[in-house]
């Protein structure tokens, strides 16, 4: 999984504070206090300005990553009044500049970034700024906000949250619950995050203890083999939380040949073949914790309503938030024929 710096959305505040307007004009019997409305027209998909937007990202060597260029090529399709100018990715953080320095030569109308390196490709952010062309900054983040007009992306902290919580419902009930983790990479911002929501949620459960943790490294092949050595030391556990279904597909190889089906596994990131693992129900794989790569379908919105000059549809704001982050929602069997669509090979 790419690395990934999360923020705090700006979307709650801003809903709150329309409602609170709303309801004070609702109420009053003086027209004269009743507050001027937004007339100001929001993003639909009605054909408008045609909009050119250039979208740079890292090489699509992970299935996360080319769902992320997938989820932008369809969704730039779904749109008469789009133009989307895509660069071929690259992990090379000097490649991936240039590729972004030609698109804004070509002085496309928005850009949308997801940067190999937030902090090494902060500056060709702030050089696209500079030069008039608003940049939809998706996921990884650039080190300063001037080098953006908006971020949207997943919440990894959440992402733990949610999978501790989870876990925590189903084994609130049982006296001397263990759990294990199969994490990321360590030495990524992202694994960290994962790891401390993961935590704190389990704080709120003081029948369950985590009794082991083994970083991978996002593949299949280090999620079989660190899941191996996690079989071989804990003989016995409830519940595992795996971060990234990609090493998933590993661990559940791992878990298969040591015939274990004694405990509830948890998944993350919303791979199709977890969700079609839960919706089978016949492995120990029972939930999958989202980090949606149809973030960057939405940045494609973002992107179109910044060339069309336009706001958000439900909200009345002039204009686009600085930041949107998305939610980390768990697929279980009750809700997995919803998701199915969004899952990515």
């Amino acid at each position: 999984m790419p690395e990934i710096t999360s923020r705090r959305g700006l979307l709650f505040g801003t809903a709150a504070v329309s409602a609170g307007v709303l309801l004070a004009g609702c109420t009053s019997n003086d027209s004269k206090d009743e507050p001027a409305s937004n007339d100001q027209p929001a993003a639909d998909d009605k054909p408008g300005k045609q909009v050119t937007i250039g979208f740079a990202g890292p090489q699509a060597d992970h299935g996360w990553l080319n769902a992320i260029n997938d989820n932008a090529k369809s969704r730039a399709k779904k749109y008469k009044d789009v133009t989307l100018e895509i660069t071929e990715g690259s992990n090379d953080t000097a490649q991936q500049i240039g590729q972004i320095e030609t698109l804004i030569n070509k002085k496309v109308d928005v850009l949308v970034v997801l940067p190999a390196d937030g902090k090494a490709l902060t500056q060709v952010g702030l050089q696209a700024m500079r030069a008039g062309i608003p940049v939809v900054n998706l996921d990884r983040i650039f080190n300063s906000p001037q080098a953006y007009r908006c971020w949207i992306g997943g919440d990894n902290y959440g992402m733990g949250l949610n999978a501790g919580h989870y876990i925590g419902e189903q084994l609130k009930d049982k006296k001397g619950a263990r759990v294990i983790e199969l994490a990321g990479l360590d030495n990524l911002e992202l694994t960290k995050q994962r790891t401390q929501g993961f935590d704190a949620a389990l704080k709120n459960y003081p029948n369950i203890k985590k009794v082991a943790r083994q970083a991978a490294e996002f593949t299949v092949e280090s999620g079989q083999a660190k899941m191996s050595q996690l079989l071989q030391a804990q003989s016995n556990f409830d519940a595992l939380w795996n971060h990234d279904d990609d090493q998933g597909v590993g661990a559940l190889r791992a878990i298969e040949q040591a015939g274990r089906d004694d405990f509830l596994m948890v998944g993350g990131a919303g791979a199709l073949s977890a969700m079609q693992a839960i919706e089978s129900d016949n492995s120990v794989l029972k939930a999958t914790v989202l980090y949606p790569p149809t973030m960057a379908a939405s940045a494609i919105d973002l992107a179109r309503a910044l060339g069309q000059s336009k706001g958000i549809g439900g909200l009345a704001e002039f204009e686009i938030p600085s930041s949107l982050t998305l939610y980390s929602a768990v697929v279980d069997k009750e809700n997995v024929k919803t998701y199915l669509p969004t899952g990515f090979k």
